[in-house]
């Protein structure tokens, strides 16, 4: 024998109405919700954060091989102590890929920038000139105070350097001065800097007495890095 159940009496909008007032008062997604509406703003804050912070570690990477090609520009040669040191184009190419490799493949100094090499030196008249400028890397940018010659129509006679900061030769001496021009390639997005060229400079006075007259071949057939050709290392 079966018994047939009374019906309760409740009406089904009851129920449906205690469960929006439980939701109504349950306040456990709260934090989800606030962190979802201040989401795209903690990007944009870290996106940011992240872009200058590599702003700043590839300028200092440029500013470090500006730094130490004109440090080793400065020291190379060779000679006994008693007679001036020499210095050949092969030298000069060993500069270029150590400031190759100190960049890294990340920088890419010569894809995506340019080195430029200057021996500043004083001329029997008193003014300065470059004596001998090399240059390597694909991107297009001459030196902002002159080329080589000493007859050069540009020649820095104040010496070479932003105004007020210029550096000049010595009587019988010889000032290595290097620039580097660097197009910045973003991590993220121009959105997040201005920086779109990165321009350093170093000068080191040259060590011992050196051969000022000239850069020698060693081997008759050592490549030029001509200030007139754009390219990398090979």
């Amino acid at each position: 024998m079966y018994l047939r159940q009374k019906p309760s009496g409740r009406k089904p909008f009851a129920s449906i109405k205690r469960i929006l007032s439980a939701l109504a008062v349950n306040t456990s997604g709260l934090a989800l919700i606030e962190f979802a509406y201040s989401l795209p703003l903690v990007m944009g804050v870290g996106m940011y954060g992240a872009e200058i912070a590599n702003v700043a570690m590839v300028r200092m990477r440029v500013n470090q091989v500006s730094m130490h090609a004109a440090d080793n520009a400065a020291r190379i040669g060779e000679g006994a102590l008693l007679t001036q040191k020499t210095i050949y184009e092969a030298d000069i190419n060993d500069l270029f890929v150590g400031a190759d490799l100190q960049a890294g493949r990340y920088v890419d100094i010569f894809e995506n920038g340019r080195i430029i090499i200057s021996s500043l030196q004083k001329h029997s008249d008193g003014d300065q000139y470059i004596h001998w400028q090399r240059c390597k890397g694909k991107k297009i940018y001459d030196s902002s105070y002159g080329t080589e010659g000493e007859n050069a129509p540009d020649r820095p006679v104040n010496g070479m350097g932003p105004s007020g900061t210029r550096v000049s030769a010595p009587d019988d001496g010889a000032v290595i001065f290097v620039e580097v021009s660097y197009d910045y390639k973003p991590l993220i997005s121009n959105t997040f800097t201005d920086t779109r060229t990165i321009t350093t400079r170093s000068a080191f006075n040259v060590r011992d007495r050196r051969d000022l007259t000239q850069i020698y071949d060693r081997t008759g057939s050592d490549p030029v890095a001509d200030c007139g050709t754009y390219d990398g290392i090979s």
